[in-house]
């Protein structure tokens, strides 16, 4: 980021940095769980959970990317040690599922995750709102998304 863009922006880009990565770090756990339950969910109607799934895992990767790149641009870097994912990140790793037939735990898990990635994006934009435009554009592109996945994950518990 270049000398003007600095002054304009006027918060603390190492901050900034560090938040960026914590999301980015949450990411890559999300998108690895809800990889992992769709290629392995199991039972009635699995097909539809595994697709429901194998969707959202690709937007959270294409999240960690648009993340990782807004990282490099503000002059940071990614956490690039695949041990110091969870170590780094806002949230636990999801979790780990016994049971692949239990759409209830599933669905349970990943509208929490999903509740906390608003929480982080949400944080993240008010601290951007009217100083780092580019960033503020791309966190609430990304908790639009987050929103859309709670919700998609609710309406299927209420079925």
């Amino acid at each position: 980021m270049g000398k003007k863009a600095r002054e304009i922006v006027g918060i603390d880009l190492k901050d900034l940095i560090k938040d960026l990565n914590k999301a980015y770090c949450d990411e890559w756990l999300a998108y690895y769980a809800w990889w992992y339950m769709s290629q392995t969910v199991d039972g009635k109607g699995y097909e539809d959970m595994g697709e429901f799934l194998g969707k959202i895992a690709k937007d959270e990767l294409e999240h960690a990317t648009e993340l990782a790149d807004r990282i490099v641009k503000l002059g940071g870097l990614p956490v690039n040690n695949l041990n110091d994912l969870e170590k780094n990140a806002n949230n636990p790793y999801p979790g780990v599922m016994k049971n692949l037939h239990d759409y209830d735990t599933i669905i349970k898990l990943v509208t929490a995750a999903e509740a906390g990635a608003i929480e982080v994006y949400n944080k993240i934009a008010k601290k951007t709102f009217g100083k780092d435009h580019a960033t503020y554009q791309l966190v609430t592109h990304i908790m639009e998304e987050e929103i859309g996945h709670e919700e998609t994950f609710e309406n299927l518990k209420e079925k």
